[in-house]
Order: structure tokens, then C-alpha cells, then sequence
């Protein structure tokens, strides 16, 4: 049973049964023309017409039955009439109580372009679509919030169970909640709210230092440090390091201490105190190396770095560093833009202002005049004098924040599902009592999460499923 012996008469056959097939869809029974098949030879059912093997047959049916002539489809019944309708007329119609998801994937199954929807139906389809990837988008976006907010809080609970297996480890157990979990107990607030205004204490000091109505003279004519400012400075110091230590003895895993993005912050709050002792004791020592106090003094504007520390104390700072660290690619786009645009802008400014403007006559010299308009900053140092240049100057501005916004919806997006993750993670972890030991992880839905599990594969299953007949054939065979 051939292909092109289903188009023909002949064989014994009565000629209006050889005109047609035979189709089983999920107990749903019809015979077809084959001349109606012929007029969409794109589809699946048209294709069966040129089969040369029952091989190439069960490529395209779940199966088939030669003394029947029957082709079998393990599809929905349901809506098999819409296809059928389809190679009636040549249009798609699609019911409101449809659901687009299934109905989109049906008409893929059987070939059938979305092109073929009717425009009586077409603009409600094409939104329903829309808005129900919009709605994947965001249980995707969720899912992963869920996901990642347990894994989180399994971990914190890994951590927390290395202390009975460790020598005092239910004091240290407490410690490491106080310090490192704020908010946990009144213990912990105190901690954290002193930890802050040192941290705001000794910004402010350094800021100070470098205004003339603090600023010292030594006997020799050289500026010395006001020693108030400097008595801040070392009580400060001595918190951060005493902090540090402190996180370090009572870490449940010191070999991945310093794993952690903040605990390499603290470190870095207080190296270049440490470094620029260690310069000037060698400076001392060594009058030759005395250019090794302008290190000295890039080391000191480096305690700036100290204001990071607030973001273990801040949920707001810690969601933007993850909105960062997982928005590289949206970052990307943006400056590549930004690139573009400026590269652009620049020598279209250099070619109508070079003989107008002194400041716009090279190329390099207009990317600052760009960059700055662009970001629609705007400091006017620098701008152009001739009309042509004003309007290029308006086009640039504009383009800059159609650039600019593009990306920064994005960022904000996921900004917002990491700020919301971070509240419900501390929640979680200010809840947890460890005075009776680990008794059992907090109350989390386990059956959402491995819902969300099973929801993406079966997601990249069916992708998967749809990237030729043939697999998809075969997937339907072994279900």
C-alpha cells in the first residue's frame, strides 16, 4: 500500500475508495479525499500520499493498518474537526473556549500554518498567544525565584548541621546565626546596627579627612592626620578585623569561607589598612623605595570599599548584586548599543561641526560630546553651534533614551523577582529554631517544587518532540 496507489484507481479496488484514505483519530473515524489532502501539500495528512513504505508511513502516523487501509493518530478527537474544516475551506477558525496552547500545538502536529487563521479569529488568537506566553514567562520567572530560594535555604540547613559533628558546636552553632543571619535575635540586631554606623562612621571620617577645615600640618610642612580621625579609624578597623575573625572561627566549612562574596567584601575592607602598614614600615626601613608611599596613599582611598559591607545588612544591595550577576547579557546589550550609538553619533557631529567647533574637530573628541548625550547627562561642556549640529545633537538624545530604557525594563524585572526571593528567603531564615538541635527542614512545598521540576522537563521533552516528524512520531509511540 503505496502512496501513489492511494491517489489512483485500480488494483481491484473500487475507484472512489482509491480517491481516498481512511483515518483513526483517537476513535474519531473519517474518510478523506485525496484531492482535498492534495491542496495543502505541506501538511501531514498530504504527505501520506506520497509515501513509498509502511516505514515511511509510521513516520507520519502513530500507526497503520494494511488489510484496513487505515491510518491510526493518537491525537485529540476534540479537535480534529477544526482540521478537518481547515482542508474544507482553506481557513482556520478557533473557538473561545479553545485553549491557544493546545490548539497551537495541534495545528503544528498536523502542518498547518498559523498564516491559515482566519482574520475573523486571527487577531484574538495571535493576543490570547501572547498573553499566555506572557504568563510562561512569569511561572518560569517564579519557578526559578522557588527553585532557587530552596536550594538557598537547603543549604543554609546543610551548613547549619555541620555543627553537631563539631566540637562546641552548638555555641558556635548560635555565633554563626548572630553573625551572619541579622536579624535573628536582639543579639544580632545589636550587632548589625553598631556594625552600620561603624561602617557609616568611618566613610564619613574618611571624607572629612580631605577637607581643608580638618586638615593638619606636622612640623616638617606635611599634612598629618587629624588624630581624632585617626582614633576612629583604627577603632573601626579593629571592629572589621574582630568581625571577620570572628565569622571565620565559627564557619561551619573554612575551606569554602571565603567562597562567599561577602566575606571577601570584609576582607577587602580592612587589606589596605594591613598593606599600607606593612609600605610604611618598609619606606622607613628602606629610604630608596619612597615611591612606595604614593601605594600608600592609593590604598588608603581604597577603604571607600567599606561601604559594601552594608549589603550584609541590606536586602535592597544584595538583590541588586544578583540582578547583576545574572543580568550580564541585558549589561551587555545595553553598552553594546551605547557603542553603536556613540560610534555613530560621534562622526556624524565630527563631519557637520569640524570647521563650526573647536571642541567637536576630531573623531575621539566627539565620543565624549556622544557619551555624555547619550546617557542624557548632558554636562554642556561641550556642544555644537550649527543647526545641523543641533539636530544631530536632538537625534542623538533621542536615540539615547529609546537605548537606555530598552534594556533597564529588563533589569528592573528581574531586580523585582530577586528582591521578593530575598525577603521570603531571610523570612525563611529567621524563622528556623535551633535550640533542640535539626529536627527537620522549615516548612517548604515540596510538592511545588518538584512540580516545577517535572513542568521544565516535560518543557524540553516537548521542544524537543517538535523538532522533526519523525521524532515526534517515535515519542508518540513509546507514550
Amino acid at each position: 500500500m503505496t502512496g501513489q496507489a492511494l491517489g489512483k484507481p485500480g488494483g481491484g479496488a473500487h475507484t472512489d475508495d482509491n480517491a481516498a484514505i481512511h483515518i483513526n483519530v483517537g476513535g474519531f473515524k473519517k474518510r478523506l479525499q485525496s484531492d482535498t489532502l492534495s491542496r495543502f501539500p505541506e501538511t501531514r495528512l498530504a504527505r501520506l500520499l506520497h509515501c513509498q513504505s509502511k516505514e515511511s508511513i509510521l513516520e507520519l502516523c502513530d500507526d497503520y493498518d494494511d488489510t484496513e487501509k487505515e491510518f491510526y493518530f493518537d491525537r485529540n478527537p476534540a479537535l480534529f474537526p477544526y482540521v478537518l474544516n481547515f482542508y474544507n475551506t482553506g481557513r482556520l477558525h478557533v473557538m473561545a473556549e479553545l485553549c491557544i496552547f493546545s490548539f497551537s500545538q495541534e495545528i503544528e502536529y498536523w502542518g498547518i500554518n498559523e498564516f491559515f487563521i482566519d482574520s475573523c479569529c486571527s487577531s484574538a488568537y495571535h493576543c490570547r498567544k501572547m498573553d499566555q506566553d506572557r504568563e510562561d514567562w512569569d511561572d518560569r520567572s517564579e519557578e526559578g525565584s522557588t527553585t532557587s530560594s530552596f536550594d538557598e535555604l537547603l543549604e543554609f540547613y546543610s551548613d547549619a548541621t555541620k555543627f553537631d559533628k563539631q566540637p562546641l558546636g552548638s555555641a558556635r552553632r548560635r555565633v554563626w546565626l548572630m553573625l551572619d543571619n541579622p536579624g535573628y535575635s536582639v543579639a544580632s540586631r545589636i550587632i548589625s546596627i553598631l556594625s552600620i554606623l561603624v561602617v557609616l562612621g568611618s566613610i564619613a571620617t574618611m571624607c572629612m579627612n580631605s577637607m581643608s577645615e580638618f586638615s593638619l600640618v606636622d612640623g616638617e610642612g606635611q599634612p598629618a592626620e587629624d588624630p581624632r580621625f585617626e582614633t576612629v579609624e583604627h577603632f573601626g578597623i579593629g571592629w572589621f578585623t574582630l568581625e571577620l575573625v570572628a565569622r571565620f572561627t565559627v564557619a561551619p566549612d573554612l575551606l569554602h569561607f571565603f567562597e562567599h562574596p561577602l566575606n571577601v567584601i570584609d576582607l577587602v575592607s580592612i587589606l589596605p589598612f594591613y598593606l599600607t602598614l606593612l609600605i610604611n614600615l618598609v619606606v622607613e626601613s628602606s629610604p630608596a623605595l619612597a615611591n612606595l608611599g604614593r601605594v600608600a596613599q592609593v590604598l588608603r582611598l581604597m577603604r571607600i570599599f567599606r561601604i559594601l559591607k552594608l549589603a550584609r545588612h541590606s536586602t535592597g544591595l544584595r538583590s541588586l548584586g544578583a540582578t547583576l550577576r545574572n543580568s550580564y547579557k541585558e549589561v551587555g546589550l545595553l553598552l553594546l548599543y551605547l557603542a553603536v550609538g556613540v560610534s555613530f553619533f560621534s562622526v556624524m557631529a565630527y563631519t557637520v561641526e569640524k570647521e563650526d567647533s573647536e571642541d567637536l574637530s576630531t573623531i575621539p573628541s566627539c565620543w565624549w560630546w556622544a557619551t555624555v548625550s547619550m546617557t542624557t547627562v548632558g554636562y554642556g561642556d561641550v556642544v555644537p553651534v550649527s543647526i545641523a549640529g543641533k539636530l544631530t545633537a536632538s537625534a542623538c538624545i533621542l536615540a539615547g533614551i529609546l537605548v537606555v530604557v530598552l534594556p533597564i525594563t529588563l533589569i528592573f524585572n528581574k531586580f523585582s523577582l530577586f528582591y521578593k526571593r530575598q525577603k521570603q528567603l531571610e523570612d525563611a531564615m529567621r524563622s528556623c529554631d535551633f535550640h533542640e538541635g535539626i529536627k527537620e527542614v522549615p516548612s517548604v512545598n515540596l510538592r511545588n517544587y518538584y512540580a516545577h521540576k517535572v513542568k521544565t522537563l516535560m518543557a524540553s521533552l516537548s521542544n524537543m518532540s517538535r523538532s522533526s516528524p519523525s521524532e515526534h512520531s517515535l515519542n508518540e509511540s513509546i507514550h
